[in-house]
Formats: structure tokens, C-alpha cells, sequence
């Protein structure tokens, strides 16, 4: 394998894609067949650039598309110094998306800003189980200007939980931050977020 992504399967081809499971099994065959990584690209490719879209807004495709290249050419370029006691890839793709999608904060701040300037009430109450039904292309204006005031560090953390789905554990493992830290700012992340909705009732 070159050091550039691998194309995806033709449209409508069928993949013959490892399970979850596999990953770490992947990476390892990879070192020695370097053909073999692009099975992981495969697997994720198309929800990590669902997400760094998500993330950046339908208007920068193409930046989407570059974090999403990015992702997969440094996954494969640190994969020998992947721990092959964790079994699911998915994580580490994600904490290296995060990474580079932190470079494109300002773009991402901007369009916050933008549909938070919207005018629209919130007619219902944020919970506790909120973040699970976050969506991007819906997203409200007293919601985004919540995300638009987080830290970094508190939005990076609780759009990996609302709109990549990673559990408390992946988030942690994608991150490199103890599942501690994550619960307690998980918690004050929610807290800020109800605050800001409640405000613009």
C-alpha cells in the first residue's frame, strides 16, 4: 500500500468487511501486507466523513472529505504503534478525526454562530438523554449557541457521545483521557447545555 487512502468499493459493489472484532487483527496482517489497511477504510470511512460533516456543515464537503483522507493516511502511517489489545478500531479512528477536526474549530464555531442567530423558541425541555437525539441538519438555534459557548475539550468530548455514539469507554480510549474525566465532564457539559436551552424558553 502507497501512503495514500485507498478508493472505496464501486457503488453498489458488496465489501468483504472484517467485523468489529477484527480490527486489531487487520492492523496487525497490515504491517506485513500493507494492502490489508484498506479494509479498515472499507469499514469506516463513510461514518467518520458522516460525522466530520456533521461537525463542519453540508456547505464544507470538501473538508469533510480532507479530514476523512487525513484520518486514514495517519491511521495507516501510526498503525504499527496501534495496541493490538484493543479489538475495535473504531475509537482511534475517531480520536485521530477529532484531532484533525479540531483544525477546522473556526470554521465550526462560525456556522454555530450562524444558526444560532436563528430565531427559534425551544418548546421542550433539555434532559438528560437529550444529546442522543441531536441532529445536525436539524439543529436548534438555542442548542447551537449552546455547543458555540463549550470548550473545545466539552464539545469534542459530547458530540463523539451525541453524534458519533461512542460509549463513556470509547470516548475515553478516543480522547486519551481517563473514564472518570469523562463522566464529570460529561456532567458539567450538560449542565451548561441545560442551562443555555432553559434560558431560551
Amino acid at each position: 500500500m502507497s501512503q495514500a487512502v485507498p478508493a472505496g468499493r464501486p457503488a453498489g459493489a458488496t465489501a468483504s468487511v472484517p467485523p468489529a472484532h477484527a480490527d486489531a487483527r487487520l492492523i496487525e496482517q497490515s504491517l506485513a501486507e500493507p494492502e490489508r489497511f484498506a479494509g479498515l477504510f472499507d469499514r469506516y470511512a463513510e461514518e467518520i466523513h458522516r460525522y466530520a460533516a456533521r461537525r463542519l456543515g453540508p456547505e464544507n464537503v470538501s473538508a469533510a472529505d480532507d479530514v476523512t483522507a487525513e484520518t486514514f493516511l495517519a491511521a495507516f502511517r501510526k498503525r504499527g504503534r496501534y495496541d493490538l489489545a484493543r479489538p475495535d478500531a473504531r475509537p482511534w479512528l475517531y480520536g485521530i478525526a477529532a484531532n484533525l477536526i479540531g483544525k477546522h474549530r473556526r470554521t465550526e464555531l462560525r456556522r454555530l454562530r450562524a444558526l444560532a442567530r436563528l430565531a427559534e423558541p425551544v418548546h421542550e425541555p433539555f434532559e438528560q438523554r437529550s444529546h442522543d437525539r441531536v441532529d445536525a441538519e436539524v439543529l436548534r438555534p438555542a442548542l447551537a449557541a449552546a455547543l458555540a459557548a463549550l470548550s473545545r475539550s466539552e464539545r469534542e468530548l459530547f458530540l463523539l457521545v451525541a453524534w458519533a455514539e461512542l460509549s463513556y469507554e470509547q470516548a475515553a480510549q478516543a480522547l486519551g483521557i481517563p473514564l472518570g474525566t469523562v463522566r464529570s465532564r460529561l456532567s458539567r457539559t450538560r449542565a451548561k447545555i441545560r442551562r443555555v436551552l432553559e434560558a431560551a424558553r
